[in-house]
């Protein structure tokens, strides 16, 4: 097979399944869609997803969806279902159940269960007059013309349909909740947005003996050393109360060397930076990240509400944390 005809078939299956989702469109637009949010945005409890094979694995990354976007749900897997698992659905929760046939046998030997136990279900298949259809409380059919699998038997087609229309649920959840950006920070705690949302200061500073700190009166030369051993590019300068006066940085030694100072005579506060950028514990490190970038320093004192010294960050600390 030569290159052309590689493309080919893989355009195809893009055709295919573009055509596939873009059909959802009249599904949503049907009265059902509503009843299947409103179903489960009434749940006491839980929205239990199911589907066995590849159907399984599509409810998998639902339930999971589902999970991360505000609404409780999980997955169970219809053949341990009627071995044991059935006892995690409560009378609760909402059943939401895939099987494009309609007719897979580990369902629809649980739907009697599922019906004692008064359950609203929620079917998606590929087929409205399969058992499962007529048994749930609300059908959503997610049938395709054909799959994009060229011997028409490995579900392709069918399967992004029913993702994209469990995508199509979750976010209209998602909205209806008024879930924010802080509401899935707090559940993907492990990423990139859940650390820039959720990180404070007071998780990075570097704290008592780390700070790096000289008085107004020392020797720019001993602030050099004080600033180099502390390795945060900067040293914060206080008074004898620990109010904070200014910084030393980088910056200002080679402005001091520019200036031809000696560094073995002169008295920090000579060359410091009197009106520095300050954070305070409680902001987020997101914030810190903002202030550095848009001053392009990269070093800040972390100060309280009457300018004592209580810490100290830098763009290092910010990157090993994943902030930035």
């Amino acid at each position: 097979m030569n290159d052309s005809a590689l493309q080919e078939l893989a355009l195809a299956v893009i055709e295919t399944e573009a055509r596939a989702i873009e059909r959802l469109g009249n599904e949503i637009r049907k009265p059902v869609f509503i009843a299947a949010c409103r179903l489960m945005l009434e749940c006491r409890g839980r929205v239990v997803v199911t589907g066995m094979g590849k159907s399984g694995h599509i409810a998998g990354k639902i339930a999971a969806t589902l999970a991360s976007t505000g609404t409780p749900a999980f997955f169970v897997h219809p053949g341990e279902a009627s071995h044991g698992d059935l006892g995690m659905i409560t009378t609760a929760d909402v059943v939401l159940a895939l099987s494009n046939s309609g007719e897979t046998g580990e369902i629809v030997t649980i739907l009697p269960l599922i019906k004692r136990l008064a359950v609203p279900l929620i079917a998606m298949t590929g087929n409205p007059t399969s058992t499962l259809a007529r048994a749930a409380t609300a059908h959503i059919n997610v049938s395709v013309e054909k799959e994009a699998c060229p011997l028409g038997l490995a579900p392709t087609a069918s399967t992004t349909a029913a993702l994209a229309m469990g995508d199509a649920l979750a976010v209209a959840l998602l909205e209806s909740r008024g879930f924010t950006e802080e509401d899935f920070a707090r559940s993907h705690p492990g990423g990139t947005l859940g650390r820039r949302l959720l990180l404070l200061i007071d998780d990075l500073m570097h704290t008592g003996d780390d700070i790096p700190v000289v008085g107004p009166d020392t020797l720019l030369s001993d602030a050099l050393v004080e600033m180099t051993r502390k390795g945060l590019g900067m040293t914060a300068v206080v008074d004898a109360s620990g109010k904070l006066s200014g910084v030393f940085t980088d910056g200002d030694l080679r402005r001091a060397i520019d200036q031809r100072i000696d560094v073995h005579s002169a008295k920090v506060s000579s060359v410091m930076t009197s009106s520095c950028k300050t954070i305070n514990p409680g902001m987020l490190a997101a914030e810190a990240l903002s202030i550095m970038d848009s001053t392009k320093i990269n070093a800040l004192p972390v100060v309280d509400d009457d300018q004592q010294l209580v810490g100290a960050l830098n763009m290092h600390d910010l990157l090993r944390a994943g902030v930035v």
